[in-house]
């Protein structure tokens, strides 16, 4: 049952002014409908002849942005009106009407309401007025788009700015980390080929030749493999963790010797397996080790600890070399980011054991942290799923 005296009261409200003649013809003109919660009055984009003013109830008003994000404007309630862009200049919907609660409208089709615009001033007004207003919200809205955007591309531009800086670093060490090797071996192999080298002279230079090369192919290895983790994935089998770090230890033995460091591993009795791909994994445990006695130049103690619980296998890393200064150890993972001098020791390096440890890890599923003060040394958590 529709009250009449609520109508003329409703459009009363929504223009002020209006002649209870002209309420008279715009009720007549219209019929009242009802519609459940989550109903669509109005479609952005539809091409619809019909103004609605609102008598009971609340709608949401949105708009599609991008043709990705649906935006919210406002909400609608009683004394309300929306449709009459539509129908002035027979334009699409502007945006998207859909009723929050039960809702009753008062729906007038186009002839009434064109016909009730040409011959009331105070209906022209309150429609002037709300035109300007919702166009006053579409600029501002424009606007905060555009600082979005601005905002984004800014966003965007630093972060290009930023990996090419470090691309160019990255270029000029390693050429810098291949030069020193190969320059280094070819200043033997020249004193070699002069025959000015004899005896343990001779054997010393050999020596001191095959580790620059061991150096080169581990830095070139290091590039390939990051290259090859980024085009294959790894095939996940049962996996002895205990198993690949008794490898990792094993190969960086002699390293931690000539560092003067002492490798201690402690792995827990009936470790459980874990899906993964041991060999980069083994490659990502090696890494953080290899860190480990890296940044440990006064010798000392590497601790390397793998537990488990019900829900994950973890691998504590424990140094007690310079540490490192706080300020880095949000980006200690980023590809080609080194410590070139902590506490006045400098240190040799691409940059890229740390990434390559991060990135097997995540492939993982699983996580990798770290704690660490300068002087006192640091500690690395690897955590990964059962």
């Amino acid at each position: 049952m529709v009250d009449e005296n609520q109508l003329k009261e409703i459009l009363s409200k929504a223009f002020p002014g209006i002649l209870e003649s002209e309420i008279n013809e715009l009720i007549q003109s219209g019929r009242v409908q009802y519609f459940e919660p989550g109903c669509v009055l109005c479609q952005e984009g539809a091409l619809e002849s019909t103004f609605y003013v609102i008598l009971e109830g609340n709608v949401e008003v949105t708009k599609s942005i991008n043709q990705s994000e649906e935006r919210f404007l406002t909400n609608l309630s009683a004394g309300d009106f929306f449709g009459e862009m539509a129908i002035i200049h027979n334009a699409p919907r502007a945006a998207t009407i859909t009723t929050l609660t039960k809702t009753k409208v008062l729906e007038i089709p186009r002839e009434g309401f064109a016909s009730m615009l040409e011959r009331s001033s105070s209906m022209s007004m309150a429609i002037v007025r709300e035109i300007s207003r919702r166009l006053r919200e579409n600029d501002e809205m424009a606007i905060e788009d555009f600082r979005q955007k601005a905002g984004q591309l800014a966003e965007a531009y630093q972060q290009l700015a930023e990996q090419d800086y470090a691309r160019r670093i990255f270029l000029t060490t390693i050429a810098h980390e291949l030069r020193t090797p190969l320059m280094a071996a070819n200043g033997y192999l020249h004193l070699i080929r002069s025959g000015a080298l004899q005896g343990e002279a001779l054997k010393s230079a050999l020596d001191t030749i095959g580790r620059n090369l061991l150096e080169i192919t581990s830095l070139t290895n290091d590039i390939l493999f990051l290259q090859e983790m980024e085009l294959i994935l790894p095939e996940f089998e049962l996996t002895d963790v205990g198993a690949v770090a008794h490898e990792a230890v094993k190969s960086l033995q002699e390293r931690a010797t000539q560092n003067n460091v002492k490798l201690h591993i402690n792995i827990q009795p009936d470790l459980p397996r874990i899906q993964a791909d041991a060999k980069s994994l083994g490659r990502a445990i090696s890494a953080i080790l290899d860190n480990a006695i890296k940044f440990s130049p006064d010798g000392g103690d590497v601790h390397l600890t793998i537990g488990s619980d019900q829900s994950q296998v973890w691998i504590i890393i424990q140094d007690h070399g310079v540490g490192i200064p706080s300020q880095y150890l949000p980006r200690i993972f980023e590809r080609f980011f080194h410590l070139d001098e902590v506490n006045g020791r400098m240190f040799r390096g691409a940059g890229l054991g740390l990434s390559i440890a991060r990135q097997v890890i995540e492939q993982h599923k699983g996580r990798i942290t770290v704690d660490s003060e300068v002087g006192q040394g640091s500690t690395f958590i690897v955590r990964l799923r059962r």
